[in-house]
């Protein structure tokens, strides 16, 4: 079932309002009520779009570059020049104007392969982004499981408090009957009256619980806080899950990122030594200059002045000295590159330890719950059985009481234990990645 969690997508596309208007709430529904609205989510995608808008244009380093210049400028001018042989000429309110233009093309067509490079690394971005998104995803659904049947477990857990009070109710009425026909006492009654008041309590904080724990799961699903919807009343719980199984193949989206994190650290060491290798361009452009006065000072100055061609070249940059520039960024690049490396060793170690620990918690609680399902019908049958002993005076109303107790307590050992189980199955399937395909 865990599997298809991601595939339920579809559903919530269905409308906005569909949520409102429904009166009960299933967790697959939940999970894509969460997966179209949880803002982790949606800040993930976001983070990822800009990575794919990036990959589109990831070609773009092999073009070359074009622009063009162009310029007007008018000159309004008093000039005045001494010449060799003494003379003097002096002119006022010269004019005269200018136009320039020009179209210039780069192309650079060797770097050391740096455009290849920074094009793969484009291509690793986006895996990036795909993987945070998808642990986004995994997490987001793991929560909204584990809190989906939080609230079933606070809703069973209602009902056998409720359970307690009608014992306590019935139990006030025995004890009240036997006081009535003298053959009880006082303080029976009143401890069963205290016991009532005590359970009409937790129900109003159980039910306090249940709303607080239904607005965490609006939050993750990011709906209003006034939706209100009924939720199951089981917890189905796998048993087929095994260590051996779980611990094989691990290629989760967190361990896929760091493992993207070492390819482009890689990349960003071969970029860095790009740096080594020169630069070669092709350069041409298109130049148009014009120039025209109305009036010159020197006879030998033109009045109109027209200059336009093409020309074209190759330049190139070969590094030879820079301060041992680069070979300090490439330790640099080469100690990011191990750092990544012990990251992923360090996030493989955890992860099997954790998945190790989850396992053993898994195999415990589902052991408790197999223990603890037969004890509620033990619980419950011990019960009547007292029930009957103190109708006929045959035990007091503390062993009565006691019995009572032993159910509430079992029946709550066993919805908590349930509730453990989902837990820790769910934490299994969060850290192998398998909630979401």
């Amino acid at each position: 079932m865990m599997k298809r969690f991601f595939f339920l997508l579809v559903i919530a596309v269905a409308g906005k309002e569909g949520l409102a208007q429904q009166d009960s709430l299933t967790v697959e529904e939940a999970v894509a009520y969460a997966l179209r609205n949880n803002y982790d989510i949606q800040l993930s995608r976001q983070d990822s779009a800009v990575a794919a808008i990036n990959y589109l244009y990831r070609n773009a380093g092999f073009y070359p570059r074009l622009n063009g210049n162009g310029t007007y400028l008018a000159n309004n001018n008093n000039q005045r020049q001494t010449l060799a042989d003494g003379s003097e000429k002096e002119r006022k309110g010269i004019k005269s104007n200018s136009l320039t233009a020009s179209i210039n093309l780069n192309w650079t067509v060797f770097d050391g392969f740096r455009m290849f490079l920074l094009r793969n690394q484009l291509d690793i971005a986006v895996e990036q982004g795909n993987l945070v998104v998808k642990s986004a995803v995994i997490n987001t659904v793991a929560n909204v499981v584990t809190t989906y049947y939080d609230i079933v477990r606070q809703q069973q857990q209602l009902r056998n408090v409720e359970e307690q009070m009608q014992l306590a109710s019935d139990r006030l009425k025995l004890a009240q009957y036997k006081f009535d026909i003298g053959v009880g006492i006082k303080p029976d009654v009143l401890q069963a009256k205290i016991d009532f008041n005590n359970s009409k309590a937790a129900q109003l904080n159980q039910l306090a619980l249940i709303d607080q724990r239904r607005q965490t799961l609006n939050e993750l699903m990011n709906t209003a806080p006034s939706v209100n919807y009924k939720v199951s009343d089981t917890i189905p719980v796998r048993s087929d899950l095994v260590l051996a199984a779980l611990l094989s193949n691990l290629s989760t989206p967190d361990l896929q990122l760091t493992r993207a994190n070492i390819k482009a650290a890689e990349l960003n060491v071969r970029l860095v030594k790009a740096q080594r290798y020169p630069t070669v361009s092709l350069i041409s452009a298109y130049n148009f200059s014009r120039t025209s006065n109305n009036q010159v000072i020197n006879q030998f100055s033109p009045l109109f002045n027209l200059n336009k061609g093409f020309n074209y070249g190759i330049t190139a940059t070969v590094p030879i000295l820079n301060n041992f520039t680069v070979r300090q960024q490439i330790r640099q690049a080469e100690l990011t590159v191990r750092y990544h490396e012990l990251q992923y060793e360090s996030q493989t170690s955890l992860l099997n330890t954790n998945l190790i620990n989850s396992f053993r918690s898994y195999e415990a609680q589902r052991q408790v719950v197999e223990t603890l399902d037969s004890s509620v019908g033990l619980a419950r049958e011990n019960l009547f059985i007292e029930r009957e002993r103190y109708r006929l005076g045959k035990t007091t109303f503390i062993e009565l009481r006691q019995a009572e107790e032993n159910v509430s307590t079992t029946i709550t050992n066993l919805i908590n234990a349930r509730y453990n189980l989902k837990a820790a199955e769910t934490e299994l399937l969060r850290l192998r990645g398998d909630l979401v395909r």
